[in-house]
């Protein structure tokens, strides 16, 4: 059964720093892109970031450009997101994902197959 798990959100104030880790068992996803996605309250759910299978392209949302880093680890079956210069329209639940199709990346939340359960990300002004 294949399982995602996000941690690393938090309160933080306006201009921090926050490290979202997302840890998937069940199965490796070596050949997977997997991304970042986030919903605020009335919210539709929108792209942050994706990173292809190997590690060696990276996709962010013109939002977070400059402010966020994807990154990944295939070897702990994780990927990560480093939030820097927060700010309060940033705050919203975090969700990793991985991509339902082998070596394609892309932004369309429906090309993603797997979904962890969020962790909240609450940025104060």
């Amino acid at each position: 059964q294949v399982q995602l798990v996000e941690s690393g959100g938090g309160l933080v104030q306006a201009g921090g720093s926050l490290r979202l880790s997302c840890a998937a068992s069940g199965r490796t996803f070596s050949s997977e892109a997997m991304g970042w996605f986030r919903q605020a309250t009335g919210r539709e759910r929108e792209f942050v970031a994706a990173i292809s299978w190997r590690g060696v392209s990276t996709y962010n949302s013109d939002s977070v450009k400059g402010r966020f880093t994807i990154s990944r680890d295939n070897a702990k079956n994780t990927v990560y997101l480093q939030m820097n210069s927060l700010k309060p329209e940033d705050t919203a639940v975090y969700y990793c994902a991985v991509a339902g199709i082998p070596q394609t990346m892309g932004v369309d939340r429906r090309e993603y197959d797997y979904w962890g359960q969020g962790t909240q990300v609450t940025v104060s002004s």
